[in-house]
C-alpha cells in the first residue's frame, strides 16, 4: 500500500471514529451548551456553542489518558466547556473603552476603600471617577453585557490592573506564586460585601443564571449583572498588590 493510500485510509477511519464519538456524546455536548447559554450574553448562539463543543470533544478523545484516573466523560466535559468559552471570548467585540472603564472602576473602588477603610458604595465610586451614579451604573452594564463574566475574565491579562503568576511554568517559584495568588483571591472574595459574595456563590457554586439569582434576591436581571460586574471590579482592585500579601 502506498503512503498516499495509507494516509487516505487513516483519514477515513479517523472521520468514522469522530462521527461515532459525536453521536455517542452528543447529549453531553448539548447539556453543557444549554447550561452555559443561560449564563452568557444574549448575542451568543447555541449553534456556535455546539460546534465549538464538538471540536472540544474530538480534541478530548485524542488527548485522553486513562492512566490519569479521571473518567473520559469528566475529562471531556472540562474540554468541551473550555472550547465553548474560548469561542465566546474570540467574539468579544466590546470597544476598548469598555475595558478601559472597567479598569477605572477597579481603581476607583481601591482608592475609596483605601481612604475609608470599608467597602466602597456606588455613589462614592461614581464620585471618585468624576461621573454621575447613572453613568457609573451604565459602565457596569456595558461590562456585563459585552463580555463573559467569569474568573477567567477576571484574571485576564488584557487591561488587567495586576500581574498574574506564570501558570505555564513548572518551576518551584511559579508553583509558589500560583499558590500565593489563589490564597490572595480567596481572601479577596471573603472580604467582599455579603451581597456580592452571595451572588458569586449562586452564580458559580449553585450555577444559577441571572434570572434565577434575581428571583432569589428579588431584584432584576440587570441588577444582578451590575452586582457581578462590581464584584469583579472590586476583586481586581483588591488583587493589585497580591504579590506583597
Amino acid at each position: 500500500m502506498s503512503a498516499a493510500k495509507g494516509l487516505d485510509l487513516y483519514s477515513r477511519n479517523q472521520q468514522l471514529a469522530d462521527a461515532k464519538l459525536l453521536e455517542r456524546y452528543s447529549s453531553l455536548v448539548r447539556r453543557i451548551a444549554y447550561h452555559l447559554l443561560g449564563r452568557l450574553p444574549a448575542t451568543v448562539q447555541v449553534d456556535d456553542l455546539l460546534q465549538s463543543g464538538s471540536m472540544g470533544l474530538i480534541e478530548a478523545s485524542r488527548n485522553f489518558d486513562a492512566d490519569k484516573g479521571a473518567s473520559f466523560e469528566t475529562f471531556a466535559s472540562i474540554r468541551i466547556r473550555g472550547a465553548m468559552l474560548d469561542e465566546v471570548r474570540r467574539h468579544d467585540w466590546a470597544p476598548r473603552s469598555v475595558h478601559r472603564n472597567s479598569r477605572r472602576v477597579s481603581e476607583a473602588i481601591k482608592a475609596v476603600e483605601a481612604r475609608t477603610g470599608r467597602d466602597a458604595k456606588d455613589q462614592e465610586i461614581a464620585e471618585e471617577m468624576g461621573v454621575s451614579l447613572q453613568e457609573y451604573q451604565s459602565f457596569l452594564a456595558d461590562t456585563a453585557g459585552s463580555r463573559l463574566f467569569s474568573f477567567d475574565e477576571l484574571t485576564s491579562q488584557e487591561d488587567s490592573a495586576f500581574e498574574l503568576p506564570d501558570t505555564k511554568g513548572s518551576s518551584p517559584l511559579s508553583e509558589v506564586q500560583e499558590e500565593q495568588f489563589q490564597d490572595s483571591l480567596a481572601n479577596a472574595i471573603s472580604a467582599l460585601p455579603e451581597r456580592e459574595q452571595m451572588v458569586l456563590s449562586l452564580y458559580y457554586n449553585e450555577e444559577l443564571n441571572l434570572k434565577e439569582i434575581g428571583a432569589v434576591l428579588s431584584v432584576s436581571e440587570s441588577r444582578v449583572s451590575q452586582i457581578l460586574s462590581q464584584a469583579a471590579a472590586r476583586l481586581r482592585g483588591k488583587l493589585t498588590d497580591w504579590k506583597n500579601v
